[in-house]
């Protein structure tokens, strides 16, 4: 199974949408793809995952990575479209109290533009 990201720019926040599986195979591309966009200056960042049907512990240390590095630059990430099992993984992990979760993309891109 693969992982499908689209990307939005929507006014100053980049909205980043993975879709499929999340894991120790699809984790490092996405990671250089959030990278990327951080070290050209993207400051504010959504990641939806309304369409994402898994995240294992290497996908949840891209997540964790990225904050650090967008919070380090003076920016903010936000989460939106956890699913069930993804907000599980992020309530088990710890990591719902870490990150601002919203429960769409226009709540969350709001919250921080």
């Amino acid at each position: 199974m693969s992982l499908d990201v689209t990307e939005a720019q929507e006014g100053s926040v980049l909205v980043v949408s993975p879709a499929g599986r999340l894991d120790s195979v699809t984790a490092g591309g996405f990671e250089a793809q959030l990278l990327k966009h951080i070290n050209e200056g993207a400051t504010k960042m959504v990641l939806d995952f309304g369409k994402l049907d898994y995240i294992s512990s290497a996908g949840l240390r891209v997540v964790l990575l990225a904050g650090k590095k967008l919070k380090a630059a003076g920016g903010k990430l936000a989460l939106c479209g956890l699913n069930q099992q993804i907000r599980e993984v992020f309530a088990i992990s710890g990591f719902i109290s870490i990150f601002a979760v919203y429960p769409d993309r226009a709540s969350a891109a709001g919250a921080i533009a």
